[in-house]
């Protein structure tokens, strides 16, 4: 995605004093303690004197007073340390950038190639940066907007339309925003993508410290806790797995975490606090009610079979208290489903008839252990088949225990 930082240094980094003024301007010749290359012509065109310029994450602030159309003029806010090629940040401005340079283009090519299940879109601005990468994937992965940008916090429902997911990337969300603005944010991402029913994935600094400490600080464990208990689909690593000290340590404390909040009895009626209405539409309305009938006779899972996904993802999308078991003879939608909320995906065989998919569900909720002997199963299911979107039947079956003989 598109994205801003610094030229170089002749030193490497320079250090700048409160007060100071510093120039970024389109020299290439490396920079030093007055001046350096901004690499980045369009943001010479959407910067207005008074913008605010972050650097590194914000630990540097630069105030604009001057632009002009090779340079602009900064006074520094806050002293520190400026690196090569460190990120630029301005918040509350619509760069006029493509959502994907070449570099991205060429990448992407790559990677489907590759078969990647899912591309993470950088520093979405407006859906127009999504619908850029839909024209060229074509189906062939699906896209997760990072949702790190004010601009992009204000465009959410339309980013969404577009979308097949979205992450909280609290990184640059949170120095673009207010640090105690993020919160009710994050909450707010969450709770409507939940209403749509795609998913959302929470990420960035959630274990922080674990990159050199073999324990969490007892903030991240309850930072950790709150997204799972807001209803998001996955809560992600970063740092802590890719460069920190205890990669694995790390991984499990996170999964120790969900598993205890998940165990906690009020973790349902949480999640479903801020629950919402289900759309005017048939399939949506057997998914509210497969869900209440799954409690009521107190069923141990959930199943459906699936073309395109559609009957998983209005499933999950009223976040029922028992696992999602989802059939489908696409290898990719099976590994794409991986991301949904409590969903257990299994790539089958095609079926033919309404019995062929009731035996094969019942088979494989026994081979994957998520039932047992005695226990029922709330089957949502499409007739005819094949039909994307066509999901029009709730069925109840209990499991004997010898369908695997």
């Amino acid at each position: 995605g598109a994205s801003g930082s610094v030229g170089t240094f002749a030193d490497g980094k320079v250090e700048v004093k409160k007060g100071d003024m510093f120039t970024l301007d389109r020299d290439e010749t490396p920079g030093d303690a007055s001046r350096v290359q901004l690499p980045h012509p369009e943001l010479f065109e959407a910067i207005e004197a008074g913008s605010l310029l972050l650097i590194d994450d914000g630990k540097m602030r630069l105030k604009v007073t001057e632009v002009q159309s090779d340079r602009i003029v900064t006074e520094v806010k806050v002293s520190g340390t400026i690196s090569d090629r460190k990120g630029v940040n301005v918040p509350d401005v619509l760069i006029p950038i493509p959502a994907l340079t070449e570099k991205d283009r060429s990448d992407l090519d790559y990677m489907l190639e590759l078969e990647v299940d899912w591309v993470a879109l950088s520093f979405v601005q407006r859906p127009e940066d999504v619908q850029e990468a839909a024209d060229i994937i074509q189906g062939r992965a699906a896209i997760i907007a990072k949702i790190e940008k004010p601009q992009a916090v204000e465009k959410l429902d339309e980013i969404l339309e577009v979308a097949d997911g979205v992450m909280v990337a609290r990184g640059d969300l949170g120095v673009e925003l207010p640090p105690e603005k993020v919160p009710p944010v994050q909450n707010k991402i969450v709770a409507t993508a939940r209403h749509v029913g795609k998913p959302v994935v929470v990420a960035t600094q959630m274990l922080e410290s674990m990159i050199s400490s073999p324990t969490p600080t007892r903030a991240e464990v309850n930072d950790v806790a709150d997204a799972i208990y807001d209803g998001a689909d996955a809560v992600m690593l970063s740092a802590e797995s890719a460069a920190g000290q205890y990669p694995v340590e790390a991984v499990k404390m996170m999964d120790r975490i969900g598993r205890a909040v998940e165990a906690d009895e009020r973790h349902h009626d949480r999640v479903h606090f801020t629950e919402t209405k289900p759309e005017a539409t048939t399939a949506d309305a057997l998914a509210e009610s497969a869900r209440g009938i799954a409690r009521t006779i107190g069923a141990k899972a959930m199943a459906c079979y699936t073309s395109s996904g559609s009957t998983a993802r209005r499933i999950v999308r009223e976040r029922p208290h028992v696992p999602t078991l989802v059939m489908t003879a696409s290898r990719k939608v099976a590994r794409r489903l991986g991301l949904l909320w409590g969903a257990h995906a299994v790539h089958t065989r095609d079926v033919e008839n309404f019995e062929e998919m009731v035996g094969k569900a019942r088979r494989m909720a026994l081979r994957h252990h998520i039932v047992g002997a005695g226990d029922r199963i709330v089957i949502m299911a499409g007739v005819p088949f094949g039909q994307s979107g066509s999901t029009n039947v709730i069925h109840v079956v209990r499991i004997k225990g010898d369908e695997l003989d």
